[in-house]
């Protein structure tokens, strides 16, 4: 698979090494067909709620600079952010398993604040170090903000639609990563049940979408 095939299979599977020592593999995530990148999901294939934000006006799309920063103010989220690309299987790449691991935004999808799904993932522990930077991704609720800070100075500012927790069985591939006509912004980790040997057996997912964009 190509890195524009790889697109919208943004689903963030770790290595079994990776999955065995955090318990946060994300081996279930989701897939397209080769070769059918996020933007190129036809409408049919996405889920309704994607195709405008749910509860909120979006804001007019930023121009494309990298995430340096994420803070979720609601649950304690102060990190920088790394930028992600494939692993040599082709899969997509996951922080480091380390001490103070940040969140790591996915390169092949749009940056915060462009149309478009961005996706930005961490983990909910990092085996023996502890607690991961997403911990409590899953106790933010629709109406929370999330910044995040751009390289070129400006912050995307997000309001949370809604966020779920869902089977790594049933991952909806084509709502997480679909195409959308607004700025919006996935964040993804690990949630439910964590069995020993095999991780945690869910996906939490949080939907938001752009409500600002200031300049420093």
């Amino acid at each position: 698979m190509d890195r524009a095939g790889a697109a919208a299979a943004v689903c963030l599977v770790a290595s079994l090494t990776a999955l065995l020592m955090t318990g946060c593999g994300a081996t279930s995530a989701g897939r397209v067909s080769p070769g059918q990148t996020a933007s190129h999901i036809p409408a049919s294939q996405t889920a309704r709620t994607t195709g405008k934000p749910t509860a909120h006006s979006p804001a007019p799309p930023l121009a494309r600079s990298v995430p340096v920063r994420l803070r979720i103010a609601a649950i304690g989220v102060d990190t920088p952010v790394m930028g992600l690309g494939l692993a040599a299987d082709g899969t997509v790449a996951v922080p480091p398993i380390e001490a103070h691991s940040p969140a790591g935004w996915y390169d092949g999808s749009p940056t915060p604040g462009q149309t478009g799904p961005s996706v930005i993932l961490g983990h909910v522990t990092v085996g023996s170090y502890g607690d991961g930077v997403f911990l409590r991704l899953s106790h933010l609720k629709a109406g929370d903000r999330i910044d995040v800070g751009l390289k070129d100075g400006a912050t995307a500012t997000f309001t949370v639609d809604s966020v779920e927790t869902i089977p790594k069985s049933r991952f909806p591939t084509a709502k997480v990563y679909g195409n959308v006509n607004h700025p919006a912004l996935r964040l993804i980790t690990c949630g439910g049940n964590r069995v020993s040997g095999s991780g945690y057996q869910d996906n939490v997912v949080v939907y938001a979408s752009l409500t600002s964009g200031t300049t420093s």
